[in-house]
């Protein structure tokens, strides 16, 4: 996925590799790629206690990225996730609005988000009317 998202951007990219010893417990996280004086965009699908996410930003500045943003599908930001991203060195943290963010923005002034409403009323019409759902891939209402 890494490699098709760079491709379709012509730009490089950069891995972190984790491995968890359990859920919300990475045991190990190492970076694979050059991200020195280079802003780093981290995409996940997901971030509830953020501790992850805050561990790979620290560990793309510790390599000299310049700027660290992440773009997530879903900010659930439960228990410490707001404090982390606070103190995190995150420029900004840009989730969709499948869960609503703003009382979490009150606490948080780096993050953002993206309405995705229309692109999922769109999919439930295809889904609906039997049309394609994967035409969306490539042509997003807006």
């Amino acid at each position: 996925r890494v490699t098709s998202i760079a491709d379709r951007l012509n730009v490089e990219f950069a891995l972190i590799h984790k491995e968890r010893k359990k859920a919300n417990e990475v045991d190990r996280m190492v970076l694979v790629g050059d991200v020195k004086d280079r802003v780093a965009i981290l995409v996940d699908d997901m971030a509830d206690t953020c501790g992850t996410i805050c561990h790979a930003a620290d560990k793309l500045v510790s390599a000299g990225a310049t700027k660290v943003y992440a773009i997530l599908t879903h900010g659930i930001f439960s228990g410490p996730a707001i404090s982390r991203i606070n103190n995190a060195s995150f420029e900004a943290v840009v989730v969709t609005n499948t869960i609503p963010q703003e009382e979490k923005m009150k606490h948080c002034p780096k993050i953002q988000f993206i309405d995705i409403s229309m692109i999922l009323a769109e999919a439930i019409r295809r889904t609906h009317n039997g049309e394609s759902v994967s035409y969306l891939f490539s042509h997003v209402p807006l």
